[in-house]
């Protein structure tokens, strides 16, 4: 008998264990951490228990055609915030206390108190409410899967409008990820004041005294 693979996707058991549905529980979500250019951007989602949209998942697992449908769904059906933190923020705190900030930002700006936080990965940063760090929390949980859903499409258009400035660097196809052709872009025209120059391919060309590509 052939063995059957057993999909994970994400449920809304963990937030039922933490006293759902009558505590409030959000989820929190980050993308951008590892870009070569422009800012971190979280987000943070309480869910309607009655009315969770179907086909949640982790974002990477997604098609953007239907990333972008569900998107849509959460944001009308749930109470969502966003946090960013900016290039500024990234290059004088780290990639990792910036993404923490951005964290924070996006809890205080939903438009209501949280019993408790979920937060995908295995660090959190200081909260007013109980949170507790999920590692693939985007597999394990719908509010945290929301979250990371919602974060890659706003981060997405971001880019695609820096891309509208920069096209050299394809921002609307890597989102900013160092790939081939980012990089061939950065070696022939140099950084632009979208990069994030503490990143070391960043902080080389600027040490070999490459002009920024304004």
């Amino acid at each position: 008998m052939k063995k059957t693979t057993d999909l994970k996707i994400p449920t809304y058991d963990i937030e039922r264990s933490l006293g759902a549905p009558d505590a409030i529980i959000c989820g929190v979500d980050e993308v951008g951490r590892g870009p070569l250019a422009g800012p971190v951007v979280t987000a943070a989602v309480i869910l309607d228990p009655g009315n969770i949209p179907h086909s949640l998942n982790d974002s990477k697992k997604l098609s953007a055609k239907k990333r972008a449908l569900i998107s849509k769904e959460i944001l009308a059906t749930a109470e969502c915030a966003f946090g960013e933190a900016s290039l500024e923020e990234i290059d004088e705190l780290n990639i990792l206390h910036a993404t923490m900030l951005a964290m924070q930002r996006a809890v205080a700006n939903l438009p209501r108190k949280v019993d408790h936080i979920l937060v995908d990965g295995n660090r959190l940063p200081q909260f007013d409410a109980p949170a507790s760090a999920i590692i693939k929390g985007d597999q394990k949980s719908v509010s945290i899967a929301a979250a990371s859903i919602i974060a890659k499409e706003k981060r997405d258009l971001l880019m695609k409008k820096l891309h509208e400035m920069h096209p050299e660097y394809g921002w609307n196809q890597n989102s900013g990820y160092g790939t081939k052709m980012h990089m061939e872009a950065l070696n022939l025209v140099g950084p632009s004041r979208f990069h994030r120059k503490s990143f070391a391919p960043i902080r080389n060309l600027m040490a070999q005294q490459h002009p920024l590509n304004d």
